[in-house]
């Protein structure tokens, strides 16, 4: 079985094509094209949503071509409902909408943050983990239980990649900023002293935002590293906690933020007290992909038969642990 999967929900416009076999996947086929704002600014939704428009039916033929099958040989198409920015998310709608009326193919509005986590275990392995999702859209603590995943600790303000790419930006780079923040680190080993807030199980990250300003003046090499370290093992003491809570044996890092190998560090120092097995979403598919997409919409398609065009839809606002899960 071939699908198609559309992602549209920030600066990445993006097709994949996987192919299903029983229960295991293969990506034939994954075109991404990125919205890069000017230095020092974040993602203009409009501006986003136009460059997504004018590169969809490059990155769609590209992506069917390196694959090597024609559009009629897709058996689904799956497209990012949400969560996103409104502007963008419509974009990869109309785009699956058109594929699925004009080629009689069946159509499955799909839940963002879930495919993270889904085409992260394809990659990995991983069976039953405790989910990190840390990206510029999301930060939480996830577990399954009951047919959804349920929420075991989360940012109360920023997510962690929001705060990367506000420091890259006020620093004047261009977002995402979360490579550069990392690159720029790892040139130091001087720790300044900053806010560490960890409430609970959740974590909150606009304190740490403005002492980071603050001190950057005084060395930028030395604010990039302290800032990942608090925020790094914040992240560390809420998922250690959680992983104690539920007692899993296995920890799955998903997101953009995965890439960071200096949070993988902390990551499996803990994984190793509490004798669990780490799994990190490789680096090319860490972040926003057509392949997260249209794997979950094969998933979905073992148990539903798609929705029709007028019920399907963008949601700018979709919490992962509203979404019942059929598969």
């Amino acid at each position: 079985m071939l699908c198609l999967g559309i992602e549209s929900t920030a600066h990445t416009f993006s097709c994949a094509i996987i192919e299903k076999k029983r229960k295991q996947g293969r990506i034939l086929s994954d075109v991404r094209k990125i919205y890069r704002p000017p230095e020092g600014e974040g993602i203009h939704p409009r501006e986003a949503s136009r460059h997504h428009a004018e590169n969809s039916p490059r990155v769609l033929s590209e992506c069917l071509q390196k694959a090597g099958v024609k559009i009629n040989d897709l058996d689904l198409v799956s497209y990012a409902a949400g969560p996103g920015l409104g502007p963008c998310l419509r974009i990869g709608a109309v785009v699956a909408r058109s594929l699925s009326s004009y080629y009689d193919m069946p159509i499955f509005p799909v839940n963002h943050a879930l495919g993270h986590i889904e085409l992260g275990k394809m990659l990995t392995g991983a069976k039953d983990p405790l989910v990190l999702l840390v990206s510029g859209g999301h930060t939480m603590i996830l577990a399954f239980l009951s047919k959804k995943w349920r929420v075991f600790g989360e940012t109360l303000d920023i997510t962690l990649g929001q705060l990367l790419d506000q420091i890259g930006r006020y620093a004047g780079f261009a977002s995402p900023c979360g490579t550069k923040i990392e690159e720029i680190a790892s040139r130091s080993s001087t720790y300044v002293q900053l806010p560490y807030v960890v409430k609970g199980n959740d974590v909150s990250f606009s304190g740490l935002l403005s002492a980071t300003k603050r001190i950057m003046p005084k060395g930028l090499e030395s604010a990039c590293f302290s800032l990942q370290e608090t925020a790094f093992s914040m992240m560390g003491e809420a998922t250690e906690r959680a992983l104690s809570f539920t007692g899993k044996k296995e920890l799955l890092v998903v997101g953009g933020v995965a890439a960071n190998k200096r949070l993988s560090d902390i990551l499996v120092s803990i994984c190793k007290r509490h004798n669990c097995a780490f799994f990190v979403a490789p680096k090319e598919y860490a972040g926003d992909c057509g392949s997260q997409i249209s794997w979950l919409g094969l998933l979905e398609s073992s148990k539903k038969n798609g929705v029709q065009l007028a019920d399907t839809f963008v949601r700018q606002s979709w919490r992962i642990d509203t979404v019942e899960v059929p598969y």
